[in-house]
């Protein structure tokens, strides 16, 4: 607890000498990154360039400042300091997958897009896109809607949206950087950028390289500290191309790979030398848009796929056991989106799509005397949906009504709704409300693995928030949200206590609801932020038993950011979070074979010092965890203490 009010106390310290300083000698003025004015123009929320005061929702924005200031960090990290967003197991070992949860709701209903283009992983075992594959130095900006997006974006997009917007080309002429940094864990990364305009085409290359040794990433209580480091390595490419045709027709393509290899443990609490793994994450999109009089049509076609294998060889620290995994997952997807201003008061955003998605799965377990043979699967799905929303504007009173049509190859048709009103009052407060439905189907891993039940209905969603935006001052801001999320058939993973078979099957009911609210600072040289969340919820199942759902998902958070410009050349940043009491499954060798178990809440203190050098050098310096807080966020596994990285950027113009 000491540890907890040092922090705060160090966080709101900083906050208020912020606020007193002098920032005279402050270069130039730091948009406030998660802040935003009412006339910033986000893309998200709408599919379509739009004012936030003309958009009945609060869209948070990681803006390039902030990701500058967030290189000695991983993307799950960056997005786990964003209210009502939780990140669990973003602080494990490097390459251990963490799990991300949008207001509460279960892994794999939030949709995650690479400029737009949907990037969701087929062969996984909830269908989410692993975001470990993402270098953070790939990426310009992102964006984040919070509530269902489904109507704009399809079934996946029942909890939000997360949008990853990576380094375009700006400039005339071409720009090259190198970044060198290394630190904790003996974990070293280099980078390298180029990017630019030439005539009507644009370039922007990045490739990165990480090697990390790690630590042991499965808790040790034998008492003998004999477990082995996981290592990590990771080769990225992003490489976006722009071609301009004509005043009105541009190109545009976007290729992302990265290769991820490294070692894993097996499970809680338990270590294997022998286990390792090998992800291969491509993705590739292609888009043409036409400007029209008074709007715009796109096209996108995109192809997403991602290889994933995993050895472990026999041993005596296993048992003799040999496994072998492989899966591959493919989504493939073309849109067509119509955007178009009808009069001075209403605009439509409608579109077309189709998505289809397969994957290969492959697993062979055996021990001496036991060998079932490998489980092979290769289902596939497909889905055709029509959207449309329409959009009023007046001086005080917006409206969006929208509606979308999915045809799916196993369920058939269904619909989904948004209705989201919002009011304006003095061009600085803004209060609206949503209601919105959402559909999501099973995975293909959910329906046909060896785990899988064919007979898995569709989730169903119905959703509700309601809040309000306020630009108090043109530096000062405060929004809140309240929302309540219900959802029926829910999927989870049983196992039978009379057989131990253990499959998916549709639960009853899920009802979850919670708040949020923001408060941002922004002046020249200086920014601060504040926000508090909460969540709670409960789980129905068909016996009509209620349950705490919201496994490894705390009811409380909250957290404290301020980026300073000390001098024209020396600028500080602190990040505060705090993560309260949740709980996670512990499982066990005898009966009952497992308990959920509560989890002590803690604090995490980050601290980003920056300088500039010389005109083209800059060095950078983070402290994560700066109070060495000892805590869990899964149980039977290792979370990072107290660890620094230091590196250096150099530009070539």
């Amino acid at each position: 607890m000491k540890k907890n009010y040092l922090a705060v106390a160090a966080s709101l310290g900083l906050v208020q000498l912020g606020l007193q300083v002098n920032t005279a000698h402050a270069q130039s003025a730091k948009s406030a990154d998660t802040s935003k004015s009412l006339n910033e123009v986000v893309v998200t929320a709408t599919r379509s360039p739009k004012k936030l005061a003309d958009i009945g929702r609060v869209v948070t924005v990681i803006g390039p400042e902030e990701i500058r200031q967030s290189q000695g960090k991983t993307v799950p990290q960056l997005l786990n300091s964003v209210a009502g967003i939780t990140f669990s197991g973003a602080q494990n070992n490097m390459g251990i997958s963490s799990s991300l949860y949008v207001r509460g709701a279960s892994v794999g209903n939030t949709l995650i897009l690479i400029d737009g283009f949907p990037v969701n992983n087929a062969g996984s075992i909830d269908g989410s896109y692993d975001l470990n594959a993402f270098s953070v130095d790939q990426i310009e900006r992102i964006e984040i809607l919070k509530g269902s997006g489904s109507t704009l974006y399809g079934s996946d997009a029942v909890a939000g949206v997360i949008n990853i917007i990576t380094k375009h080309p700006k400039t005339p002429g071409l720009k090259a950087d190198v970044q060198l940094s290394g630190g904790s864990y003996n974990t070293f990364k280099e980078s390298a950028g180029l990017s630019g305009k030439l005539n009507k085409t644009g370039i922007a290359l990045n490739v990165s390289n990480v090697d990390s040794k790690g630590f042991p990433a499965a808790t040790d209580t034998t008492g003998k500290a004999g477990f082995k480091n996981d290592g990590y390595h990771q080769r990225a490419v992003s490489l976006n191309l722009d071609q301009q045709l004509s005043d009105k027709l541009t190109l545009n393509g976007n290729f992302q790979t990265s290769y991820n290899y490294g070692d894993l443990p097996d499970g809680a609490f338990t270590d294997d030398p022998n286990y390792t793994y090998h992800n291969t994450f491509l993705f590739g999109g292609i888009g043409a848009k036409y400007l029209l009089p008074k709007g715009a049509l796109q096209l996108n076609v995109s192809q997403n796929t991602v290889w994933n294998k995993f050895l472990e060889s026999p041993s005596a620290a296993n048992f003799n056991t040999s496994y072998e995994g492989k899966n591959i997952g493919r989504i493939t997807n073309a849109e067509l989106i119509y955007n178009q201003t009808l009069n001075q008061n209403f605009d439509i955003t409608s579109g077309a799509g189709f998505k289809y998605s397969n994957t290969s799965q492959f697993s062979h377990y055996s021990q001496p005397g036991y060998d079932p043979g490998p489980n092979v699967s290769g289902p596939d799905n497909n889905i055709t949906s029509v959207f449309s929303s329409l959009f009023f504007k007046s001086d005080i009173f917006h409206m969006e009504l929208g509606g979308r049509y999915n045809n799916h190859s196993k369920y058939g048709g269904n619909f989904t709704y948004t209705i989201n009103p919002s009011v304006i009052i003095a061009d600085r407060f803004k209060i609206f409300g949503t209601a919105a439905s959402a559909f999501k189907a099973p995975s293909l891993y959910q329906l046909a693995s060896q785990y899988g039940n064919n007979d898995l209905k569709p989730e169903t969603t119905t959703s509700y928030e309601a809040g309000f935006d306020w630009s108090i001052t043109n530096t000062l801001s405060f929004n809140t949200v309240f929302y309540k999320r219900k959802t029926t058939d829910v999927i989870y993973f049983y196992t039978n206590p009379s057989t131990f078979k253990s499959y998916y099957q549709n639960g009853n009911l899920e009802d979850d609801k919670g708040f949020e609210s923001e408060l941002n600072y922004h002046i020249e040289g200086l920014t601060a932020s504040a926000y508090a969340a909460y969540v709670t919820g409960t789980q129905t199942d068909t016996k009509g038993v209620d349950t705490h759902n919201l496994l490894r998902r705390p009811r409380n958070t909250y957290g404290a950011s301020i980026a300073y410009d000390v001098t024209k050349v020396f600028e500080v940043g602190v990040n505060y979070k705090y993560t309260g009491e949740r709980s996670d499954t512990h499982f066990l060798n005898v009966a009952p074979y497992s308990r959920v178990e509560g989890l002590a809440p803690y604090s995490l203190v980050d601290l980003h010092v920056q300088a500039k050098a010389t005109k083209k050098l800059s060095l950078y310096v983070d402290l994560n965890n700066l109070f060495d807080a000892k805590y869990i966020d899964w149980i039977g596994y290792n979370t990072r203490g107290f660890n620094a990285y230091g590196g250096l950027k150099y530009q070539i113009n």
